[in-house]
């Protein structure tokens, strides 16, 4: 820009400015960066259009002005030069979230934003200040603008109220929640943001099928647009900002309260149909993002009870377990196979980040809850009928996650074996009869149970939940309980050959293994007494621990 248009906007006519504003937008509409704008002639421009702003004989080019601002914004370089204090009291009234404290008697009524695109320009200015700036952040956390949202966020229900604004409150108040922990307890407590926020998500919910209603269609069950998907996003992630930190252990009631209604509206999220599959992942990852925050007792709200005659309406036969919906439940079971099909093809960027919240979820809601465990594990762990297979061989959620169990991925192999444990009650025994002993070996070794045992049962019913199919009883005396399934029918190696050659090969292969352990290329290992692995020192070690275990059996005998 030179300095004929910089004079141009700082003395001429709204069409003027309006027109030169504009021809800088569309040339800079996609720019990021702005080498050829140095500091100075920068801040010439944004006091210029600061001052424009001001004007209320200038509202002609108050949207070019905002627009300008914004793609200047993006530009984390000599961004204080946009972080004047006068600068964001401009941004802040035209976003309609002057605080009201200050009138000043300069400025007309029609100042007052009440231009849809003005108001939508000036919050995407604040967000990319706020998300580039620490000193935009300390301002707008202390300057009026988080009263201001939550003070609009009670008028949402009013038609007229566009939904970018809504948008841009939410996405402004995300930003501010993540990156200044000293506001969330203010939004929480002071503002009773967290009952607002609910009382708009509820809002959403409810605004979708009333809209269908009075267009005459009895269907309750109406997808919800895209961008009702996207503010209802927005708020999901305000309060996870809010609640993240929360201590579960120590509520006060209405604390409790307040997120066991939150549970109850996150049921309602989950059930709820989407346009489109994109908007519907996205929705159900931020509502189990949400509810990794939430205390392990809010999870029965998760469910719903079925009364006589209401299943029909409510929930199909195959979410109904002992007289719940669990309709929701499932919703979260079919989001984990959705992430397992994508981590097989390889499509997640970041495997870790996308699996974790989801098994968080369901690992916390099945050590919680006795009807959540039983119901998942009936998805996860049916009852076992072709064991002629490994269990990491097939399609079924069963091989997904065993395949997981043995991932190079620590943290993901931890999370899947844990939840699998949980569904088996932490017993040892039923854990390998439906992963093998093999895929199972990390989590038995880490809990000191390569013996056998069970975890922590205090937290189950005493009441058995076996059942063994006919197939399963008849096949299992022939399962190898390292692999989990029947191993085919090998030729033996060691056929036709005499004593002296299978000593040889024997001798051979001990060699072998030792010049693999002094090498330091394997360490062999044995269960030691407090059923974890420990260090053999020389492979002779093993043939002596088996020499013992069997005098030992025939001392007993």
């Amino acid at each position: 820009m030179d300095d004929s248009a910089l004079s141009q906007i700082e003395n001429g006519t709204a069409e003027e400015v309006n027109t030169v504003l504009r021809n800088f937008n569309s040339q800079n509409g996609r720019a990021f960066e702005f080498p050829d704008l140095v500091k100075d002639r920068k801040k010439k421009l944004i006091d210029g259009i600061a001052q424009k702003l001001n004007d209320p004989n200038m509202a002609l080019c108050y949207t070019a002005c905002l627009e300008t601002l914004r793609i200047l914004s993006r530009d984390p370089g000599e961004v204080e030069v946009m972080t004047t204090r006068e600068v964001l009291k401009v941004m802040q009234r035209h976003a309609g979230l002057d605080s009201g404290v200050e009138e000043s008697r300069d400025h007309s009524p029609s100042l007052k934003p009440d231009n849809k695109n003005v108001v939508v320009e000036a919050l995407k200015c604040l967000c990319n200040l706020i998300y580039n700036s620490s000193a935009a952040r300390r301002t707008c956390s202390y300057n009026g603008c988080i009263e201001s949202i939550v003070r609009r966020l009670k008028t949402y229900r009013d038609p007229d109220l566009a939904h970018e604004v809504k948008f841009f409150d939410m996405r402004m108040l995300f930003l501010l929640t993540a990156l200044v922990a000293d506001i969330r307890s203010k939004i929480r407590h002071d503002l009773h943001g967290l009952t607002y926020l609910m009382e708009t998500l509820d809002l959403i919910i409810k605004t979708s099928v009333n809209h269908e209603q009075q267009k005459g269609s009895l269907d309750t069950d109406i997808p919800l647009a895209d961008n009702e998907v996207d503010l209802a996003c927005e708020i999901l992630k305000v309060l996870f900002n809010l609640t993240v930190h929360v201590d579960k252990t120590n509520l006060e009631e209405e604390e409790e309260a307040h997120f066991m209604r939150m549970v109850s509206i996150l049921h309602d999220l989950l059930v709820c149909k989407t346009e489109s599959s994109d908007k519907r992942e996205e929705l159900v990852s931020n509502t189990v993002n949400l509810l990794t925050t939430m205390p392990p007792t809010c999870y029965e709200e998760l469910m719903t009870p079925i009364t006589e005659g209401t299943l029909e309406v409510h929930a199909k036969k195959e979410n109904e377990y002992e007289g719940q919906n669990m309709e929701a439940i499932n919703a979260l079971l079919e989001f984990l196979e959705l992430r397992l099909d994508r981590a097989e093809e390889q499509q997640l960027q970041n495997l870790k980040d996308q699996l974790t919240p989801i098994f968080n979820c369901l690992w916390e809601s099945s050590r919680n809850n006795r009807v959540i465990r039983k119901f998942l594990r009936s998805k996860v762990l049916p009852p076992l009928t072709d064991v002629t297979r490994r269990p990491e061989e097939g399609t079924h959620i069963r091989n997904k996650l065993c395949r997981l169990m043995t991932s190079p991925v620590m943290d993901i192999k931890e999370m899947v074996a844990d939840f699998l444990f949980v569904l088996c009650k932490e017993n040892v025994i039923r854990l390998v009869k439906y992963t093998g002993y093999g895929n199972a070996a990390g989590l038995l070794a880490s809990r000191g149970l390569m013996h056998g045992g069970q975890g922590n049962v205090g937290k189950y019913s005493s009441e058995s939940e076996e059942s063994d199919t006919e197939e399963y009883s008849k096949a299992r005396e022939h399962i190898n309980l390292v692999t989990g399934h029947i191993d085919p029918v090998r030729p033996d190696p060691l056929a036709g050959m005499s004593e002296e050659q299978k000593e040889y090969e024997a001798v051979k292969l001990v060699e072998q293994l030792d010049r693999l352990t002094r090498d330091g290329i394997v360490q062999p290992m044995k269960v030691g007494s407090d059923g974890r692995p420990v260090p053999v020192e020389h492979i002779l070690q093993l043939q002596e621990e088996i020499t013992a275990e069997n005098e030992s059996e025939e001392n007993g005998c």
